[in-house]
């Protein structure tokens, strides 16, 4: 599963990080709620077509992401969501909608939302509905290394 290949990547590097169990939920606020986390740290993705190439765009669960706004950060012609036929092959180990925000691992550009960075400690679904994980943000930051923009 997702979850292995986070975990086996976070131990690899020495980080601490926390998973909960928790009962299904769909939705990133959902998710937040059930594993009760603010949806100001719980990372929402959302998977974005940036002039053609498949990028992974972090935020808050507690926002939206404007295409509009990401496109004149990225400085792009555009930038759509993607549909779900067009990455899901790059997640097989995934439960659709669970995607980990490491889009470093499984070969994808990360773009993540300052309000996200602001947070000590972020959490996020690492493969399933069922279990979120959590880590402090400059780790995230520091492995993934995500470009910072407006959306």
């Amino acid at each position: 599963m997702a979850m292995k290949r986070v975990t086996q990547f976070l131990d690899e590097n020495g980080v601490k990080y926390f998973i909960q169990q928790h009962s299904p939920a769909y939705t990133a606020q959902e998710v937040a709620e059930a594993a009760h986390v603010p949806g100001r740290h719980f990372a929402k993705n959302v998977m974005v077509n940036v002039d053609g190439r498949l990028a992974l765009a972090v935020l808050p669960a507690s926002d939206r992401v404007d295409l509009q706004r990401l496109a004149q950060s990225l400085g792009a012609q555009s930038v759509e969501l993607a549909k779900e036929s067009a990455f899901s092959e790059r997640f097989p180990d995934c439960e659709p909608g669970a995607m980990p925000p490491f889009g470093n691992l499984f070969d994808l550009e990360v773009f993540v939302s300052p309000h996200l960075a602001e947070a000590d400690i972020i959490a996020f679904s690492a493969g399933s509905h069922h279990e979120v994980m959590q880590l402090a943000y400059g780790v995230f930051d520091r492995l993934v290394k995500p470009a910072e923009v407006a959306m």
